[in-house]
């Protein structure tokens, strides 16, 4: 399944309220491989203020917004890019609520009708990571994710550092079974010919700098080189 990861930024807190999108970003995720050109990005004009608590978050002022496009002139490219698609969204209840709101404006069904299915990555962290911070930055922390460029909140800049959280937090790092495309997964290679197989043996260099290795380990190790012993019962064997 395509996933798309979602953000967007507001004029304030509250939907009822009446408060707006005034940032829409969007970027995909397919076979567990961030898409970069796949994406959607629109700066918003909302036709009202933005509060100065939201202006300090994201840096965006009426001013910048008043020549963007209203909602109505991208959320056809919006609703087109996240059809069919799983949309992962931090904190989604409030997102949603907005863009429920903005389509409700349009006489649109909610947000929910028009992809496969929302999950909130919130939720899932909180899952995870119970009684601990899960902001998005915290998560960036957690996972070894830089997000030094990021100085302001902003809708795609977000979208994509949540793209790599949400890989981090669901690769199963305990599993030795690599992240592969479903085509890939579900290929059909046919039978493996065991006589063609190409069998690369190790130098002499090689073999001394593996002993040099073995040598250290027996030398620091109080019970001695497991790897040695397991060799010699190979070998008795």
């Amino acid at each position: 399944m395509r996933q798309i990861v979602l953000d967007t930024e507001t004029t304030g807190l509250e939907a009822k309220d009446g408060h707006r999108i005034i940032e829409i970003g969007a970027i995909e995720i397919f076979g567990r491989q961030v898409i970069p050109e796949r994406q959607v990005h629109h700066y918003v004009n909302p036709d009202r203020e933005v509060d100065a608590g939201a202006r300090n978050v994201h840096g965006l002022d009426s001013e910048f917004l008043a020549d963007k496009p209203r909602f109505a002139e991208v959320v056809d490219e919006l609703l087109d890019f996240v059809r069919g698609a799983e949309v992962l969204i931090h904190n989604a209840p409030f997102d949603v609520s907005f863009l429920d709101a903005e389509l409700a404006r349009l006489n649109r069904p909610p947000f929910a009708q028009h992809c496969e299915k929302v999950t909130d990555t919130l939720r899932m962290a909180r899952e995870a990571h119970p009684g601990k911070r899960n902001s998005l930055d915290a998560l960036c922390e957690r996972y070894g994710i830089s997000s030094r460029h990021r100085t302001l909140h902003g809708a795609l800049v977000d979208a994509a550092l949540l793209a790599d959280v949400y890989l981090a937090m669901t690769r199963g790092q305990d599993s030795l079974v690599m992240d592969l495309a479903p085509a890939a997964r579900q290929a059909d290679l046919g039978p493996v010919d065991v006589d063609r197989l190409i069998v690369r043996r190790a130098d002499a260099g090689e073999i001394a700098a593996h002993e040099a290795v073995l040598d250290s380990i027996e030398k620091e190790g109080k019970a001695g080189c497991v790897w040695r012993r397991g060799a010699a019962g190979s070998a008795v064997g």
